[in-house]
């Protein structure tokens, strides 16, 4: 696993050694990152982010945050990326509501 100096990544997330996480990304607590994957510099993983293999997922995105439904009570959901999949610059995945339990 290759993470910056400046990455911020929790001790209880589950990646792959062979993920790389870039300067000034933060990784939650409850984070699955697998292999080949790749976390660009600013990007935020909050908890419940399901991330596949071979992933990229570049500067300053944000996965798994809460939804930004009237309906969401903090209900536990995730956020699930699938493996090849390329998140660009400055988007906005957030996790599931009780409708489906996650966002795939």
């Amino acid at each position: 696993m290759s993470l910056h100096k400046f990455s911020n990544v929790h001790p209880d997330a589950k990646i792959h050694e062979s993920v790389t996480v870039e300067a000034f990304a933060t990784v939650a607590a409850d984070v699955e990152i697998g292999e080949g994957s790749w976390i660009g510099s600013g990007a935020t993983i909050f908890d419940g982010a399901r991330i596949g293999k071979n992933v990229k997922i570049h500067p300053n995105a944000v996965i798994s945050g809460e939804p930004q439904d009237l309906k969401y009570k903090g209900e536990k959901t995730t956020t699930e990326i699938g493996d090849n999949t390329i998140i660009r610059e400055c988007v906005t995945v957030n996790r599931g509501t009780t409708y489906a339990w996650k966002t795939a």
